[in-house]
This record gives structure tokens, sequence and C-alpha cells, in this order.
């Protein structure tokens, strides 16, 4: 599933014109320029019948979308959440938005380094796994 979302993200348009090729599962990497895109998968849940797997799995995948602005970051969100809301195809029988946070990073002791804002997403996947 991560390699089908991935691909679909970097492959959108939308998303290339912000954020390039900088859309990464786990972390972003140290130094790598913004604005960015990580994601994470929170759950991955195989479906069953009375004999076994059935070949669907359902998943929740946060996307968070990091820039030097707000508005920037709300821009790259927006273009994922166009792109994935109600998404079908492929191995996807449909990826659901069912939540987004704003904020930024940061520290109550980092009175000179700004972090970088960020828009988070929750996505619901059903995927078909065979």
């Amino acid at each position: 599933m991560e390699e089908e979302l991935r691909a679909l993200i970097l492959a959108h348009p939308p998303v290339q014109a912000i954020a390039d090729d900088r859309v990464y599962f786990g972390a972003r990497p140290q130094g790598d320029p913004l604005p960015g895109v990580v994601m994470t998968t929170i759950s991955d849940v195989e479906g069953y019948h009375m004999q076994g797997r059935n070949g669907l799995s359902e998943g929740r995948v946060q996307i968070d979308c990091y820039a030097e602005t707000y508005g920037q970051a709300k821009l790259l969100s927006r273009a994922i959440r166009d792109l994935l809301s109600f998404y079908r195809g492929g191995r996807f029988r449909g990826i659901f938005h069912v939540g987004t946070r704003d904020g930024r990073e940061d520290r109550a002791d980092d009175q000179v380094t700004q972090r970088p804002f960020r828009i988070g997403q929750d996505f619901n996947t059903n995927w078909r796994t065979d």
C-alpha cells in the first residue's frame, strides 16, 4: 500500500509543482528543503472470513505537509486532499479523508529557530492485498 500511495501522490502535478519529489514514508531526511510531505501508517488491518484472509486490508495513513509558510503548507495539503479524498483506482478500493489538523512545530525553549508549519491529514484506505 505504501509504495502505491507514494507513487500516486508523486505523480500528481499539483503536488509536484509544490513539493517536487519530497514525499516520504516515516521521516523527512535531515536538511531536506521544504516544502515536503511525510506519511505514516497509523494502522493496517487484514480482512478475514471463515476460510482465512479475504485479500482486503483497511488502514489509516497520516499525511503531514511541511512548509516554511502556512499558506504553502495549506496549498500542499489541499492538493493531496483533492487527489485522495474518495479516490478509487489501482489496488485501492477507496481512500477517505477523515480529519485535518493545522499547526506549527515551535518549541517553547526555541526562541530563535522557527519550526516549519505543518498541516496533518488522516485518510482511511481500503486496499486489495492480492
